[in-house]
């Protein structure tokens, strides 16, 4: 997770720390952040083992992954849900790559304007 950030960019704000901290107290403040990140690393680690204490030894992060709400095509569980039979093959695809209607014209209702 490099959130984007270049060699450059890093030095950048390098720069722009050591302007604004001063060569003497940016070596505290380095440490201080390099404990910081570790506390949020320590933090992330022991969730993650206090989650696999509750859920039990039988389900891995694999299987946590498959349920992310994220993965879920709200058309598709709509159109299921409407139907009596559900498909769980074909996903829709998007309106640019569905294929032409038969008619191409398009209906024109000299009443509505």
């Amino acid at each position: 997770m490099s959130f984007g950030l270049t060699i450059e960019k890093l030095f950048l704000i390098g720069l722009i720390a050591i302007l604004v901290v001063g060569p003497d107290r940016l070596p505290g403040y380095a440490a201080q952040f390099a404990r910081l990140i570790t506390r949020l690393r320590d933090l992330a680690r022991g969730a993650e083992t206090r989650l696999k204490d509750e859920l039990g030894d039988d389900i891995s992060i694999a299987e946590l992954k498959k349920l992310d709400p994220r993965q879920y095509d709200p058309r598709r569980i709509i159109r299921d849900a409407l139907n009596d039979n559900p498909t769980t093959t074909t996903p829709l695809r998007p309106a640019s790559v569905r294929p032409k209607s038969p008619n191409p014209e398009t209906p024109f209702d000299g009443e509505s304007t």
